[in-house]
Parts: C-alpha cells; sequence; structure tokens
C-alpha cells in the first residue's frame, strides 16, 4: 500500500510539472503568437479571455464526469489534449486554427487542473498528512523551466512549432507512462452514491463560498503579478527594459521555495496559521511594492509576494477535501472555477484602476483583497475525525484501489 502511494504522489506530480510547463510555454510566447497569426491588440483580450472561461467550463463539466468515472480517467486524456493543443497552436494555420487550438487547451486545462487537484486532495487524505503544497511546488518548478524555454526560444527566433515540439514530444510519454500509476483516493463516496450532508456527499454552496472567495482574491493577485510586475517596474519605479524582466522570475523562484517547504509548515504550525501568515505577508509584498521609492525596492515587494501568495491555493483545495470529505471531487471542482474567475477579474482591475487613479494605488486593492483569508482563517482548520486526531487516516479500501487496479 505504502507503495501505491508512494508511485500515486511521483505520478501526480510529474502531471503537475508537465502543466507548469505548457502553460509557461503558452502565456509566455504571447507576443509571438499574436505576431504569427496577425492578432490585432484590440482582439487579442478576446482571445485571452477565452482561455479561462473554456477552462471554467471545463472544470464544470469534470464535476459531472466524476460521478461516473474516476479523476485519473479524466486527468489521464485531457493532460494529452492539452500538450497536443499547445502543439496546435505553435503549428495551426489561420485565424481559425488558432481559436480551435485555444478552444481546447481552455477545455482541457479546466478538466486537468480540477482532475489533478482532485488526486491531490485525496492523496493527502490517505498519507494523513499535508503534501498539496509539494504538488503545487512541482508546478511552479515546471513554470520556470517552461518560462527559460520560451526565454531561450524568443532569443533565438525560433518558430514555435519549432520551440513547443521537442518538450511536447518528451512529456506526452512520460505523462502517458506516467498516469499508471495514478491513485484514486478521494470521490469514491460521492460517487458510490452518499448521503445529504456536507461529509456525506453533498457540497453545500454557503460552507464553500469562503473558500471560494479566498481562490478568486488569491488568483487576482498571482495575475497582477504576471500581468503588470513588469510594467510596474519599469514605467513606475523606473527600471529599466532587462530589469523590469525580474519580477516575474522572482516572484515564481519564490514561490516555489516556499510551496517546496510549506507542507512541514501545515505540518507543525497547522493549515490556519500558515494561511494567515501568507495573507499577512502578501499584503505586506503589495504594500512594498505601492510604496517602493525604486526598482530595487519594488523587486523586494514581489519578492515577499512570492513567498505569501504560494501557500493559499494548494490550502483552499485542502480545505475543500476536508470540509467535504464524502464529496471531494465535486467540491475541488466548483472551487477550481474561482481560479479562472479571479485570473478575468485580476488584470483588467488593476489596468482600469491605474488608469483612473494611478498603478501605485491600484496596487492597495489586491492588497486589502488578499487579508480577506484572515477573516475566513478558520475555514482551513483541519477537521477531527473518528479516530480523534487532526487528519484523515488512510482508507485501505480505497488506497489499494490504484486507477490501475493495484
Amino acid at each position: 500500500m505504502t507503495d501505491v502511494l508512494r508511485r500515486g504522489r511521483a505520478s501526480l506530480a510529474l502531471g503537475f510539472f508537465a502543466q507548469g510547463v505548457a502553460f509557461a510555454l503558452l502565456v509566455t510566447r504571447i507576443p509571438a503568437i499574436q505576431d504569427r497569426y496577425g492578432v490585432s491588440d484590440a482582439l487579442l483580450p478576446a482571445f485571452l479571455a477565452a482561455v479561462p472561461v473554456l477552462a471554467g467550463v471545463g472544470s464544470v463539466a469534470t464535476e459531472r464526469l466524476v460521478r461516473r468515472s474516476a479523476p485519473s480517467s479524466v486527468l489521464r486524456w485531457s493532460q494529452p489534449v492539452v500538450l497536443l493543443a499547445l502543439l496546435g497552436v505553435g503549428a495551426g494555420e489561420g485565424m481559425a486554427g488558432l481559436a480551435v487550438a485555444l478552444g481546447a487547451f481552455g477545455l482541457a486545462v479546466g478538466a486537468l487542473d480540477a482532475s489533478m487537484n482532485m488526486l491531490g486532495v485525496s492523496l493527502q487524505r490517505s498519507y494523513g498528512r499535508s503534501i498539496m503544497l509539494g504538488f503545487h511546488a512541482a508546478y511552479s518548478l515546471g513554470g520556470i523551466l517552461g518560462a527559460s524555454l520560451a526565454w531561450v526560444a524568443a532569443h533565438g527566433q525560433l518558430p514555435l512549432v519549432v520551440s513547443y515540439l521537442p518538450v511536447v514530444g518528451v512529456l506526452l510519454p512520460l505523462c502517458l507512462v506516467g498516469s499508471r500509476w495514478y491513485v484514486d483516493a478521494g470521490g469514491a463516496v460521492a460517487r458510490e452514491g452518499g448521503g445529504g450532508g456536507a461529509g456525506d456527499g453533498a457540497v453545500v454552496l454557503r460552507v464553500l463560498l469562503p473558500l471560494c472567495l479566498v481562490m478568486t482574491f488569491a488568483y487576482i493577485g498571482d495575475s497582477t503579478v504576471s500581468n503588470w510586475s513588469a510594467k510596474y517596474l519599469q514605467d513606475v519605479l523606473g527600471g529599466s527594459e532587462q530589469t523590469a524582466t525580474v519580477p516575474y522570475n522572482v516572484y515564481m523562484v519564490t514561490t516555489l521555495l516556499g510551496r517546496a517547504v510549506g507542507d512541514r509548515g501545515v505540518r507543525r504550525y497547522g493549515a490556519v496559521a500558515v494561511v494567515r501568515g501568507g495573507a499577512l505577508v502578501a499584503a505586506a509584498g503589495f504594500a512594498v511594492v505601492a510604496g517602493a521609492p525604486g526598482a530595487w525596492a519594488g523587486m523586494l515587494g514581489f519578492t515577499l509576494l512570492g513567498l505569501g501568495l504560494c501557500v493559499l491555493v494548494p490550502q483552499t483545495f485542502a480545505a475543500a477535501g476536508r470540509l467535504f470529505p464524502g464529496a471531494s471531487d465535486a467540491a475541488v471542482a466548483r472551487l477550481n472555477v474561482f481560479n479562472y474567475a479571479g485570473f478575468l477579474i485580476g488584470s483588467p482591475l488593476v489596468g482600469a484602476l491605474g488608469d483612473a487613479w494611478s498603478y501605485r494605488g491600484a496596487m492597495l486593492v489586491p492588497m486589502v483583497l488578499i487579508l480577506v483569508p484572515l477573516v475566513y482563517a478558520r475555514s482551513f482548520e483541519t477537521q477531527p475525525d473518528r479516530y480523534g486526531g487532526g487528519h484523515e487516516r488512510p482508507r485501505t479500501a480505497d488506497v489499494g484501489r490504484g486507477s490501475n487496479g493495484v
């Protein structure tokens, strides 16, 4: 049983890593995609908004799919579709081809994100200790690698298909092989027909809503960094064009470091303390960014943002699984939709406030929003179980039933 869990954990970490690479390769090459297909500046926001909207649709559809089949089945087909859609973005012809490729990417990435986090939550319950931050650390590591590969491709002026093809050629077979060891342990109660209570197979929206708000505001903060850090450092803080590329890289590295050690913090201090600490550090980061006198002080703020924001999303998924142990798959799928809501809101919100007011002032809005987890921190409490401890114990009937029948 221990070997089953270890293989399941390693294969899922590979899935998170591959998704980080793929997503970074897409978003960091947007200027090249725009040039290849002749997408105008006016039309570009519509293409970019379509991806998270369709991802939300894919996440909602996944909630229905996992009522009849295991999350591992959804993950097994959605990950190859994401990688092939990425390749389609690089190799397509005409605006219609781009629309089809991005549409497939969006739908599949919603199913992929939802099913990955479903399996992560269920594995954490089986382990009986915090491991979710480790999966998201693998995603961050993949994002750093993907962004680095994109920089090399852009520096060498490589065509999109040339830069995407080797990555897909390596990751696709690895993910297909790794999918043999996925472990389904979490949503079996809901699929087999649970009762109506929060712990017996039903998701109560009123109970889930605080976590939905935390997820939304966490992604508003994240999208603010990813979309505005370079412009802010150059235009507001007077940094050079080269220096303006540093904040996002610093943010990604500190996100990786924070997630790599975050599970230990949860085990030692508890999820509530870690979430509260993360929210306070992130708010301090936005405050430093808003008041920074120059570029280097601004980079300190983005460093704090990476350390603070990195813990919120993984712990929000984990909390949903604890609140609804009999319907964790459904809870994760619904919660995942607010990931894309935050992403859609964050960038336009900061842009509109920056144009109407000031970009320094605009940074104070996500600073306030990211303090919301302090209000709802009790939603992250570890729920007592029938063994009298703070964690769920492994359920041998579920753990022994891996996706490949082990």
